[in-house]
């Protein structure tokens, strides 16, 4: 995976490949509320139509659609007031500095976010830069800004929207990834018995709050192209299992938070450490890397993430009774609930219209055959 990010840095037609069809579509944008706005107000050349179209689509790109209404109210709102001072002091550099202050400040007085504010302000200079003398033109370029700002939520959301599934998907493999590497840090701390590995393990696990947060992102933006899209309608179904999936991903992550945490303070304590236990670590590790392939491929059976979690487990347990050190009792108490996450995370993003009956937990981590 590095190497394929390095291609993607030093080759810059691979980058422009990855990213043509998004500039296709903001071109397109742009000329259609070009078209759309002159056809509307024939006697403009309908500059901020397409300005706010390339704006407001921009917005659209992994972001929900009350983002790029808030930069078309941006743009609104600079307008407005850029006319009324034209009107009032005239134009120049001085007016612009002015202009450019009482627009944000309205944005802000309003209770805009920082794309607002600064839509304000850009759309308040062009203002003056294409309409030096303002002539009473203020209403048709709001007009044109919501010309535009219509357009790119079209082409966006209707004409050409985004595999709202392959989003959540990603966002999803970046949580699984970020996890399964945290686990074998500590299978590595506790083989070694490394104490500052352990902690660059509870440091990564501390981090993978911000992949749980694009999930639910992804998620929320997925729901939202599935529901304003007739194209991408079907994919409720695969959001709905992912849906079902991140609330115990969400735990798993906690609690492998608080297992890392565990395990540092179990090393800092200079004990001796059961020879299971890593191997236990790695058997959590494995069984994330399973759950990502169930997600993944939702025809898969679950029934190796219960295999590797209940191994896992068993072993932690284990080294906890060869040794009842109270250290040991926390970190296999960890290892059993994020065992017991995983596989209910597994259950959860089975392929069913129906969400699953949850399976009593007692039964969760009984461990299957190896030939399972």
């Amino acid at each position: 995976m590095t190497g394929s990010k390095e291609t993607l840095v030093r080759d810059p037609w691979l980058r422009l490949r990855v990213r043509a069809w998004p500039i296709l579509q903001t071109a397109a944008a742009a000329v259609g509320a070009w078209y759309l706005a002159r056809l509307l107000l024939p006697e403009n050349q309908p500059v901020f139509a397409s300005i706010a179209a390339v704006i407001a689509l921009g917005a659209t790109y992994g972001q929900r659609s009350e983002r790029a209404l808030e930069l078309i109210g941006g743009v609104i709102l600079g307008i407005g007031v850029a006319d009324l001072l034209v009107r009032a002091i005239g134009s120049g550099p001085a007016q612009i500095g002015l202009m450019v202050a009482l627009a944000m400040s309205a944005a802000v007085i309003l209770g805009g976010g920082p794309l607002l504010v600064t839509e304000a302000a850009v759309s308040a200079i062009l203002l003056v830069v294409l309409e030096p003398t303002s002539n009473g033109l203020a209403g048709s370029r709001v007009a044109e800004a919501l010309v535009g700002g219509g357009v790119a939520l079209a082409v966006s959301a209707v004409a050409f929207p985004p595999d709202p599934v392959l989003l959540v998907r990603r966002s999803a493999q970046g949580v699984f990834s970020a996890l399964g590497r945290t686990l074998e840090e500590i299978e590595a701390a506790l083989a070694d018995r490394d104490t500052p590995r352990a902690e660059a393990a509870l440091q990564e696990a501390r981090a993978i709050d911000a992949d749980i947060d694009a999930l639910e992102e992804a998620l929320s933006l997925g729901r939202e192209t599935a529901r304003f899209s007739l194209g991408r309608r079907s994919s409720s179904g695969e959001l709905d299992r992912y849906k079902r999936g991140a609330q115990h991903m969400d735990f798993a992550v906690r609690n492998t938070r608080v297992l890392a945490r565990h395990v540092l303070r179990y090393l800092r304590a200079d004990r001796p450490v059961p020879p299971g236990l890593a191997s236990a670590m790695h058997d959590l590790s494995l069984a994330i890397w399973a759950l990502a392939a169930v997600l993944d491929e939702p025809a898969r059976s679950g029934s190796q993430v219960r295999l590797y979690a209940s191994r896992a487990a068993a072993g932690a347990v284990e080294s906890f009774e060869g040794d009842r050190d109270l250290g040991l009792a926390e970190i296999a108490a960890q290892v059993r609930s994020t065992a017991i996450d995983l596989v209910r995370t597994a259950e959860a993003g089975a392929a069913s219209a129906e969400p699953p009956a949850e399976t009593p937990t007692e039964e969760l981590l009984i461990e299957l055959p190896a030939a399972a």
